[in-house]
């Protein structure tokens, strides 16, 4: 089915197929007609709050089958959805509420802590959801939007310190969905019977856009309210998973889990999609033995493209390790993928620079900052960041990262972020952050620090601690006399990194 727009979604399913089941948990299971009309008691609940075209509504929570009521909602009274990402500190959330003008949210009381000195006129508590839509009428009224309005609000880490709201269209994510739904060799498509997990952060675009696609196919969806692996490897058994998406480090943490080792039956699997950062082929090798019926489908993207723009096919995933297992796919049909270098002049094959994507999935803008646009999207093309190179036949490989982001456990952190706290520290007279490989999350923050007077690691990270987010701060701290830089006076992190990748290998783990 094709939609123009997502508040077509749960009310095409309602009226197609009311009596299956539409998202399930360990306690719970609703069926899509029920679903749908909580979507429309959700949105009579939101124009009762006075949430109307344009206004943002926030939530700040868990994984649950309430959030995909309210993005629903949302887009059918015309607001849109800004998830936060619950492992953020009081400051951060502060910072991100301030800058989306959230009007109302929806949060876990577990994260009340979070939101002592937040500024939001409307809270609604996780716990009473289920009863401040029921009081409402349901409101079977649309607002007056059209595929390019803005429905998505998510937020990925600054460069600069700050977080920067991905302004996401109906468009941008129904083009990714059409595009990564196509059947053929990119994989099998959609049918009646299947059963989709989903369990990564809703936060992420990894997780609602894994989610939009259930929605979009009207498949039945298992939602858990976090990653847990024990949960996941019972869940796939107990509701008989066909298909899911996971990041390479949660893959590597199913794979080596006791249950898994006991021989956990994970059979019903036949399409598992992973992305989000390059996966080492023991850990491939791995979840294939795992899960013994599944074809495996690499996914590249990015929050600003809506999620996935690039695609390894099951055919090229071969344990033998041959090339293309060293890259990550070539572009999904309407999707341009080029090399460019500083003035988007296309480079030849096998020449590395920067990855520039131009496709209806990318976003929009970053919400309020003008200049941030301009600079990640020219002349049409989204300049991702990232250092790459193709090869002939139009696959793409990652070599390093332009913006010096690291991602350790799909997490994306930008150093800036991390310095800025180290700096705040009165020991600290200079410092520059990298990532370094990991073996369990594929990269780690290091900090490596000049100081000014004595100050021991551990007090350093315990600083940091206090003011970004626990995945954010440094895993370990190296101390030295001075940091390379250049002529003009930038850190040379390449330098840096050197030392700690292997010799000849991607700088990016």
């Amino acid at each position: 089915m094709k939609f123009e727009t997502l508040r077509e979604m749960s009310a095409h399913w309602a009226e197609q197929t009311p009596e299956k089941l539409a998202f399930s948990t360990d306690d719970s299971a609703e069926a899509w007609g029920s679903f749908h009309t909580r979507v429309l008691h959700c949105a009579g609940a939101l124009r009762g709050a006075g949430i109307g075209p344009g206004d943002r509504v926030g939530h700040l929570g868990l994984n649950s089958v309430d959030y995909i009521v309210l993005l629903q909602a949302c887009a059918r009274v015309g607001a849109v959805l800004a998830p936060i990402n619950w492992r953020l500190v009081a400051a951060e959330v502060g910072w991100i509420l301030r800058d989306a003008g959230i009007s109302l949210l929806v949060a876990d009381r577990d994260f009340s802590p979070a939101l002592a000195q937040a500024e939001v006129a409307h809270i609604v508590w996780s716990d009473d959801f289920a009863g401040w839509i029921a009081a409402a009428e349901a409101d079977d009224t649309l607002a007056d939007a059209g595929p390019d309005d803005v429905v998505l609000q998510l937020y990925t880490s600054g460069t600069t310190g700050f977080p920067k709201g991905a302004l996401l269209t109906h468009r941008s994510l129904l083009g990714t969905i059409e595009k990564g739904s196509l059947t053929g060799e990119s994989w099998s498509g959609w049918d009646d019977a299947d059963v989709c997990l989903i369990a990564m952060p809703l936060f992420h675009i990894g997780g609602t856009g894994w989610a939009l696609h259930a929605l979009a196919a009207g498949a039945s969806g298992v939602v858990m309210a976090r990653p847990d692996i024990d949960g996941m490897i019972d869940a796939i058994a107990r509701f008989r998973v066909t298909k899911m998406f996971a990041v390479p480090a949660v893959m590597n943490m199913i794979v080596q889990s006791p249950k898994t080792l006991a021989g956990a039956d994970l059979s019903s699997v036949t399409e598992l999609l992973y992305g989000a950062s390059p996966i080492p082929l023991d850990v491939l090798k791995g979840a294939m033995r795992a899960f013994p019926n599944a074809s495996f489908i690499q996914c590249y993207g990015a929050t600003e493209t809506s999620g996935t723009v690039v695609y390894l096919p099951p055919s090229d995933h071969d344990v033998a390790g041959n090339e293309r297992m060293r890259g990550c796919g070539k572009p999904f049909p309407g999707n341009d993928v080029r090399i460019v270098d500083a003035d988007l002049n296309e480079l030849p094959r096998r020449e590395v620079g920067e990855i520039a994507v131009r496709s209806v999935s990318v976003m929009k803008g970053y919400h309020g900052n003008d200049a941030a646009t301009q600079k990640a999207i020219r002349d049409g093309w989204y300049l991702t960041g990232d250092a790459g190179w193709m090869d002939e036949a139009g696959y793409l490989y990652i070599h390093d990262r332009v913006k010096d982001m690291i991602v350790s456990g799909a997490e994306n952190i930008y150093p800036a972020e991390v310095e800025n706290a180290l700096f705040a520290h009165p020991a600290v007279r200079d410092a520059a952050v990298i990532g370094v490989p990991d073996a369990k999350w594929g990269e780690a923050v290091k900090a490596v620090v000049v100081l000014k007077s004595p100050v021991e690691a551990d007090a350093l990270i315990a600083f940091c601690r206090e003011r970004i987010a626990g995945f954010k701060c440094p895993k370990s701290v190296d101390f030295v006399d001075e940091l390379p830089r250049n002529p003009s006076g930038k850190v040379l992190k390449k330098e840096l990194r050197k030392s700690y990748w292997p010799e000849g290998e991607r700088m990016v783990g």
